[in-house]
């Protein structure tokens, strides 16, 4: 183990960076896909390109205390962005690429962000869009921008390219000697590194300002609790950079470990890339774990019957072996499961682990939205431990996991090392730790509510178990109060809908309602792909949703879950959306995260039919 933890604990982000460029510069950092060949970025190439286009910031005038902006799908010039203004003394800001300009522009405004670096001409666009259409910006310096493809006529005077910086840094490296490696050395792991425009999904969204102490101290901490070093944590980014918690599984154990990040070509591309990459670690959203699945389904359809008879078999010969693992801490007991396990994993379980690039997880982790017990277990059933793991952005990323000893489906764990955690009166989750945030910018009063005596309330309902373990039950503000005065947990009802194939989105109704009622929207590739099989003609999302055998197969799914819940939590009435929730439209965040008040005011005319209003 070459980790220093009490010296990482003094350290920062740039700090660390440089630790493995001097002592390592040889080693993996970064795997890019380039014309398909994945192509290697050494810690000396990490640490040189953040240190080049750090001077070239100097030189435009960037210091401390300054924000940079980054709006790009996850590249390594992200993160030499990233580094590269942290080692300055400043700050870096994550934009999702999806976000509208709207978004975009007040993300940029309220943060007084001085440059903004861009992926393509696709986020340069959206950032003129927001200058020329929402007025200008005047904090505003200088729009950088990595892929200048169709952009030769664009007016040059605050546009530059990311080479151009990158450039004038190397220019200026006899000139300015060692500011970047002086102004690393006056970093306090007090200071706030990243700021995280959190999902909004009852307002603008706030920046959540992240110090490098928190980061580490969570990075670390995850790796303690996993067994995590520099032997095995190599990862697959592919969700957002600015999201918190690929920022910690990625980046962060990255500095914490000295280990590789490869980068995913794209979000539609993370199954073949995990097959190319094989990766150790790996923490996948729901949805992402969800998709595997699908895709070993969808894959066996075109086995041959003998092929399919056998997997069937072993699938449930093994589910059995997983439930009575699961509920033993993550272990197989006894000599006869065993030796069953060996035998379906060499007859099933090995291929299917092997074509989804799983073979070589270790760390595996889900998180960042409820999980259906069902996905999890499927998981475990082929011999993948899949640990749940519970976070939130203000909490640095993630605060609690399972591990072995703690493995029931439902739960997400014991809190990590050193991290404390209590229910408040009225059931809300508080948690206590050195990676609790330094408040929200510019807003003294959301973080006066929002951390109290060093206890940050997280918003979340739930229950502590026997082990320690946290029982994540709802959303406080989302619970539902009914006409009769019943407190009704909409995301319980939710995600036994989301567990069905065909649906990918529910949003319960019922707020001082006489009864409860729900929006569904379906999941556009399952149902399509089931209508297809059945012979029946669509053309767009619309018309499928139109096919009356479309709705009496919801209506089935409505009633399975309906039999698992006491009448008063039953869905009486649903409607289907004709369209797909849309971050673009406002109905959902950046994250996917439902958008409740925005949905119930878009929607008003469909739920007032649904009460016969």
């Amino acid at each position: 183990m070459l980790r220093d933890t009490a010296l990482f604990e003094r350290s920062t982000l740039p700090g660390l960076l440089r630790f493995w460029a001097e002592r390592h510069p040889e080693r993996l950092a970064f795997r890019e896909k380039d014309l398909g060949v994945w192509q290697r970025w050494s810690f000396r190439d990490y640490y040189e390109g953040a240190r080049d286009f750090a001077l070239g910031l100097a030189a435009l005038g960037v210091g401390p205390g300054d924000f940079l902006a980054v709006a790009s799908e996850d590249t390594p010039e992200w993160m030499l962005a990233d580094l590269a203004i942290q080692g300055l003394g400043g700050a870096c800001i994550g934009i999702y690429p999806t976000n509208p300009w709207p978004e975009l522009r007040y993300i940029l405004e309220h943060s007084g962000a001085r440059v903004v670096v861009c992926g393509d001409q696709e986020q340069t666009d959206k950032v003129l869009d927001a200058i020329r259409l929402g007025g200008e910006l005047p904090k505003l310096e200088k729009i950088v921008c990595v892929d200048m493809k169709g952009m030769s006529r664009y007016p040059r005077d605050r546009l530059l390219s990311f080479e151009e910086v990158s450039e004038l840094g190397r220019s200026k490296r006899a000139e300015l000697g060692r500011l970047f490696e002086d102004s690393i050395e006056r970093l306090s792991p007090d200071d706030v590194a990243v700021i995280v425009y959190t999902s909004g999904t009852t307002g603008m969204p706030k920046g959540a300002m992240l110090t490098h102490g928190g980061l580490i101290w969570g990075g670390l901490r995850l790796s303690e609790l996993h067994g995590v070093d520099e032997a095995n944590w190599e990862v697959l980014c592919y969700l957002p950079l600015c999201h918190v918690a690929e920022r910690l599984c990625s980046t962060v154990m990255q500095l914490v470990n000295g280990t590789p990040v490869n980068f995913a070509e794209s979000i539609d591309t993370v199954v073949p890339n995990l097959r190319e990459i094989a990766p150790s670690g790996f923490l996948g959203v729901p949805r992402i774990w969800e998709k595997l699945q699908y895709a070993v389904m969808v894959k066996l359809k075109d086995a041959t019957p003998l092929q399919q008879r056998v997997v069937a078999r072993c699938l449930a010969l093994g589910r059995p072996l997983a439930r009575r693992r699961l509920a033993a801490g993550g272990e197989l007991q006894g000599l006869r499961d065993r030796l069953l396990f060996v035998l379906l994993w060499i007859l099933c379980f090995r291929p299917l682990q092997k074509w989804m690039g799983l073979d070589r997880g270790r760390t595996l982790l889900c998180g960042g939205a409820s999980i259906s017990p069902e996905v999890l277990e499927f998981f475990w059933t082929l011999g993948l431990r899949v640990y749940q793991v519970y976070g939130m952005t203000e909490l640095s990323g993630i605060s609690h996991s399972q591990y072995p000893g703690h493995t029931a489906l439902g739960q997400s764990g014991p809190p990590l090392p050193s991290y404390e955690q209590r229910i408040a009166g009225d059931g809300e989750i508080l948690v206590r730790s050195r990676s609790v945030f330094a408040g929200y910018l510019h807003n003294p009063e959301a973080t006066a509510a929002a951390v109290s005596d060093g206890w940050m309330h997280t918003g979340d309902v739930g229950e502590i178990a026997p082990d320690g373990s946290i029982v994540i039950t709802d959303r406080k503000k989302d619970i539902i109060i009914t006409s009769g005065g019943k407190n009704i947990t909409p995301s319980l009802i939710e995600n036994r809908l989301k567990d069905s194939l065909y649906i990918r989105e529910a949003v319960l109704i019922g707020e001082r309602r006489n009864f409860l009622s729900a929006l569904i929207q379906i999941d556009y590739e399952t149902v399509g792909k089931w209508a297809q099989e059945q012979g029946f003609a669509y053309t767009t999302f619309k018309s499928l949703v139109q096919l009356p055998d479309v709705r009496e197969l919801i209506a089935h799914e409505v009633e399975t879950v309906n039999r698992e819940f006491a009448r008063v939590e039953n869905i009486r009435r649903f409607t289907l959306l004709d369209k797909e929730l849309d971050h673009d439209d406002g109905e959902v965040t950046a994250t996917m995260k439902v958008r409740r008040r925005v949905i119930e005011e878009k929607y008003k005319p469909l739920i007032d039919a649904m009460y016969g209003g």
